[in-house]
């Protein structure tokens, strides 16, 4: 077992949410400077470390920056995630003028250097980076509705464009290992809308090859996937994955009595509670997450994706003093 892992397990009192763009608050930063600035990143993630007991640093889960080196319109606003407008095909059968882009073009180059600077100035904790999967790429680069359709229709045009994705993310998540990253979260969203047989087909094959590429004793390899996982998990628990990461349309109950014991599951919070709920009810759902699900010696809650940027620090502390007053009750 990899040495980061161990030490998760050991320290179940640090948890690892998806815990990033709420920084802008702060460091009186905007959305828009956290996705385009490096360094402002890493005041980021050096101001959650400082406030949260987390067992990692993570860099932002912005679904939009694979995308946007491959040619995609993307939509900038001061405070919000930036988002894909226009794909870079109209139809599949355009899938041979796709070009892999060199790793580094457009805003990947600043998500690099952001890991970089982390790795200079971060050593308490193990810093990871954070990629889009190959199917939810694929479904930026097209169109999500169109390419689902397109799996039925023209089988061998969508291998070519996840052929393509799954070169550029190996690439990518290789750049990151070679500025020091201690780990990748991979979010791959989009596969949950997929049946189990065309996940394995469209998603966990490539997915699973990903992992293979990068994967080695000094670097943790974390799943992500807030959909109807439910259906999927035979398949997905054979990805080889570290770390599975479920989102709160699941009930985690369920999800560990499926998956292995010999890998870490974490879940599931409702993201849009941190932003639009009371501290009394972040605090009372975390411990009920904590009772029902940790007789899993392989669980670690965690929110169920990425926890919104105006999200209330009041009621992210609660998630932390709950996951604090558990522990010390049940350790104690």
């Amino acid at each position: 077992m990899k040495k980061i892992i161990k030490d998760m397990i050991s320290e179940k009192d640090k948890t690892m949410p998806i815990l990033s763009f709420p920084s802008t608050s702060l460091t009186l930063s905007s959305v828009l400077e956290l996705v385009t600035n490096s360094k402002k990143q890493v005041e980021g993630m050096s101001a959650i470390l400082n406030r949260c007991k987390v067992s990692a640093a993570l860099n932002m889960m912005d679904l939009s920056v694979e995308a946007e080196a491959f040619g995609a319109e993307i939509k900038y606003s001061a405070q919000e995630i930036p988002t894909v407008t226009k794909g870079i095909i109209s139809d599949i059968s355009e899938v041979n003028e796709v070009l892999i882009p060199p790793v580094g073009k457009g805003r990947t180059g600043i998500y690099i250097e952001g890991v970089r600077l982390a790795k200079q100035q971060i050593s308490e904790v193990p810093v990871f980076c954070g990629v889009i999967g190959p199917y939810s790429l694929s479904g930026r680069l097209y169109d999500m509705t169109e390419l689902m359709m397109a799996c039925y229709d023209d089988e061998e045009s969508v291998h070519k464009l996840l052929e393509k994705c799954t070169t550029f993310i190996i690439n990518y998540i290789n750049a990151f290992k070679k500025v020091g990253a201690d780990g990748v979260i991979m979010a791959e969203p989009a596969a949950g809308l997929l049946s189990p047989t065309l996940c394995e087909e469209f998603s966990n094959r490539y997915v699973k090859r990903i992992f293979e590429e990068v994967n080695d004793e000094d670097f943790v390899l974390v799943y992500h996937n807030c959909g109807n996982t439910i259906p999927l998990i035979p398949s997905i628990k054979e990805l080889g994955a570290d770390i599975y990461h479920f989102g709160n349309a699941v009930d985690m109950e369920e999800v560990l009595k499926r998956m292995p014991s010999d890998v870490i599951v974490m879940g599931n919070i409702n993201p849009v509670d941190f932003r639009n709920s009371t501290k009394d009810k972040i605090y009372s759902s975390s411990i009920d997450l904590l009772t029902r699900c940790s007789v899993y010696p392989n669980f670690i809650i965690s929110s169920g994706c990425d926890i919104p940027f105006d999200s209330d620090w009041d009621n992210i502390d609660a998630y932390f003093e709950a996951v604090k007053d558990y522990y010390c009750e049940n350790i104690s």
